[in-house]
């Protein structure tokens, strides 16, 4: 037996299911840890020798996925730790612009400026969840 729309609401229907179905998958979240590294931010694997700013970050190579992730922005939240707060609230948005290929990578490694928006530089590595 094949499905078959019998009228116009039904189209409209499954044509918002399916945006939803997107947009939940487009906004999904990860969690993981996060460090940072000083400038400069070039060469990249993704841009080579072209400059995209301060609020860059390298992608593990689990996020990244073969040059996939170049050029997508995340909002990036550090998330608290009991006893040991070094986050500073809010979020900060990143451009992936490079690949950190070391298998003791965090999930990302941010430029100084980006981790500095969200936490104490002192910290080093923070948890932290980003959304696309």
């Amino acid at each position: 037996m094949a499905f078959q729309l019998k009228n116009n609401s039904s189209i409209a229907l499954l044509v918002l299911l399916i945006i939803s179905l997107y947009s939940s998958l487009a906004s999904a979240q990860y969690s993981g840890t996060a460090t940072f590294t000083e400038p400069p931010y070039t060469p990249s694997a993704c841009y080579h020798n072209e400059d995209h700013g301060v609020l860059v970050a390298a992608a593990n190579t689990e996020l990244y996925l073969r040059g996939v992730k170049c050029g997508e922005y995340y909002q990036i939240r550090c998330i608290s730790i009991p006893g040991n707060d070094p986050c500073l609230g809010g979020t900060t948005t990143v451009m992936i612009t490079d690949h950190c290929d070391d298998p003791k990578c965090p999930a990302l490694v941010l430029s100084k400026d980006a981790f500095a928006a969200i936490a104490d530089l002192d910290a080093g590595v923070i948890n932290m969840d980003m959304t696309l």
